[in-house]
């Protein structure tokens, strides 16, 4: 007994005012399918849970299970519908009005063709992965099984994504997070190193140390290369600075004097101090030439 728009236009009114990745996609559908979308008024954002506020002069609600059951409104007479789509892989959001449940939408964020090869690539750089999310577990699990994701958290409110990385923490693992909404922020900022995507919202890449321009994951792949070869830079610089003084000085000192009557010259010398900077210059360039 509820029109297709009217759910539309109620929820796409008040994802106007949303920084959520899925916001936009939920504007873009409803103005595909020609529904009007007004501007909604005493908007706010529930963390974790979704967004509230006055659509066309009625209060209006468009989030989670548990935003709806907070507010009464019942989702019982949609839960199959819900099930279905879940399984499926989609993230489910529930429109209401008042107290009503005015319909639910699926959204399906597809997984980038270049994602399993990135995850792929990451398992043999020895990291453990984990899927961290906020959607539920049928969703979070379709997505997982075909990624072959075996660790899996799901229904995570931006709190129980900061603990989980907290908690990782005081293991003694070093934990790098990859996220874009609202919701990552308080886990980005915690992780040794966050990693925000291009497209995220700002929140997010305020809060991370790494922005990918283009979203994909395989910046992590080529970022967490250029970090391991970097410091291997780094260590190779430090052996060829050290070995031309551990050299140097002892000769500079006349440590061959005695045996030989040998002194180092100061030319000599020099010229040493200019081919150690030469050498570890040389050696750091070779990073712009590094396959990524």
């Amino acid at each position: 007994g509820i029109e297709e728009a009217l759910v539309l236009r109620t929820a796409a009114s008040l994802e106007r005012a949303s920084e959520h990745p899925l916001a936009a996609a939920i504007v873009a559908g409803a103005e595909a399918r020609g529904v009007s979308v007004s501007s909604a008024s005493d908007f706010s954002s529930v963390p974790g849970e979704g967004v509230q506020g006055t659509v066309d002069g009625k209060a209006a609600a468009l989030g989670s299970e548990k935003l709806m059951t907070r507010l009464g409104a019942s989702i019982q007479a949609l839960q199959k519908d819900a099930d279905r789509l879940r399984v499926l892989g989609q993230t489910v959001v529930f429109v209401s009005r008042g107290p009503d449940v005015l319909g639910l939408l699926g959204v399906a964020d597809p997984v980038k063709q270049s994602t399993p090869a990135a995850l792929a690539d990451l398992r043999k750089a020895g990291l453990r992965l984990i899927m961290l999310t906020g959607d539920d577990r049928s969703t979070a699990d379709a997505i997982a099984n075909g990624l072959g994701l075996t660790e899996v958290v799901a229904n995570a409110s931006p709190e129980d994504k900061g603990a989980l990385i907290s908690k990782l923490q005081a293991e003694g693992l070093v934990v790098a997070m990859a996220g874009d909404g609202v919701n990552d922020a308080p886990a980005l900022a915690q992780a040794n190193v966050g990693i925000a995507m291009g497209g995220g919202t700002d929140v997010a890449i305020d809060s991370a140390a790494i922005t990918l321009v283009k979203g994909d994951l395989q910046g992590i792949v080529r970022a967490l290369r250029l970090s391991r070869a970097t410091l291997r830079n780094i260590r190779q610089n430090l052996i060829f600075a050290f070995a031309y003084n551990v050299l140097g000085v002892p000769l500079a000192a006349g440590a061959l004097y005695p045996l030989w009557g040998a002194l180092l010259s100061p030319m000599i010398a020099s010229a040493a101090m200019s081919l150690s900077s030469v050498s570890v210059i040389g050696n750091a360039l070779r990073l712009r030439r590094m396959p990524l």
